[in-house]
C-alpha cells in the first residue's frame, strides 16, 4: 500500500510537471498537466526506478555492513529494539563513560567525538558521517575504555540506534559481530594515533591550514561560518592562538576575516601550507 501511494505521488507530480528529473519535488502554482503521457512513460520509470533504489539503500539491513552474517535470531532481535532517531545539530548524545545510548548508524548527518582537559580545553578525535557506526557511545560494553569522549551533532543528524544490552548480547553471540566491533576500535585508535602525531610533528600553521581545507571539501563552500574558538576546539588550543593564527594567514591573502566567518582566499595557498 506504501508503495502504490508513492507510484501515485510520483505520478500525480509528473504530471503536474512538479517533480524534474531527478526525483525532487517541487510546486509551481503555473504548471499545467500537458504533457504526452505515453512519451514520457519512460522517463518516469527511471525516476520511479531512482527513488526506490535511494529508499532501499536507506534501510538498516543495506547499511549495517554485517547484517547477512547474523543468524535470524540476532536479525530479529535488532530489528525489534531498533530505534530511529533524529538529533538536532549542536546536540551532545553521548557525555562520557557514565553514558552508554547503544550503537549509532548514521544515516545522514555528520558527528563530532572529542574530549575535553580539566581546564576545559576541547579537541576533536574523529568526526563521523553517512552509514559510519559510533562505537563509543555503547562504551558500557567495552571493558577497555578508561577515558570519557563526548559525541555531539554538527549537523541536523538521523540516525539508528541498537540499545548497548541488545549489541552486546550479539556481540557475544556472533563471531562476525565481535570481529567487526574489533575492526572498529582499530579504525578509531588509528584515528586517534593520526591526531597525535599532528600535535607531536606538525606545526600549528600546517594543522590550521590543513583543518581550513577539510571544512571547506566538507562544507563544499570557501565561505567558513565558524569562529576562532570553534578553530581552536577542535584543534586543541586556545582561541587567542588560532586569532593571531588567521591574522597571519589574512595578511598573507589565504583568507579574509570577518565576524563569525573565515573565507578562503587561496586554496593552492593553503594546501602548499599544509603540505610543506
Amino acid at each position: 500500500m506504501k508503495n502504490l501511494f508513492f507510484i501515485l505521488r510520483l505520478l500525480w507530480a509528473y504530471v503536474n510537471n512538479t517533480i524534474d528529473t531527478n526525483g525532487h519535488f517541487f510546486y509551481n502554482q503555473k504548471s499545467k498537466p500537458i504533457i504526452n503521457f505515453w512519451n514520457s512513460t519512460s522517463k518516469f520509470i527511471i525516476i520511479y526506478a531512482q527513488a526506490r533504489q535511494k529508499r532501499k539503500i536507506m534501510n538498516f539491513e543495506n547499511c549495517f555492513p554485517i547484517w547477512d552474517k547474523l543468524t535470524e535470531d540476532q536479525k530479529s532481535l535488532i530489528k525489534n529494539s531498533l530505534v530511529e532517531k533524529h538529533i538536532a545539530k549542536k546536540t551532545i548524545i553521548h557525555n562520557g563513560s557514565n553514558d552508554c545510548a547503544g550503537l549509532f548508524l548514521i544515516k545522514s548527518g555528520q558527528l563530532r567525538a572529542y574530549i575535553t582537559s580539566d581546564e576545559g580545553r576541547e579537541i576533536t578525535l574523529y568526526r563521523l558521517f553517512d552509514f559510519d557506526i559510533c562505537l563509543f557511545s555503547a562504551s558500557c560494553m567495552l571493558n577497555s575504555i578508561q577515558f570519557d569522549i563526548i559525541i555531539e551533532s554538527e549537523k541536523d543528524t538521523d540516525l539508528w540506534m541498537i540499545p548497548a544490552d541488545i549489541y552486546k548480547k550479539v556481540m557475544e553471540e556472533s563471531a562476525a559481530a565481535a570481529n567487526y566491533t574489533n575492526e572498529l576500535m582499530a579504525s578509531r585508535f588509528s584515528d586517534v594515533m593520526w591526531l597525535i602525531e599532528q600535535i607531536m610533528w606538525k606545526s600549528l600553521d600546517k594543522r590550521v591550514a590543513g583543518f581550513l581545507l577539510e571544512e571547506s571539501a566538507l562544507n563544499d563552500t570557501k565561505e567558513l561560518k565558524i569562529t576562532h574558538e570553534q578553530i581552536a576546539n577542535h584543534l586543541g588550543t586556545h582561541r587567542e592562538v588560532i586569532t593571531r593564527m588567521l591574522r597571519y594567514m589574512q595578511n598573507e591573502g589565504l583568507v579574509r576575516l570577518s565576524r563569525g566567518t573565515v573565507a578562503i582566499l587561496d586554496e593552492h595557498g593553503l594546501e602548499s601550507l599544509r603540505d610543506s
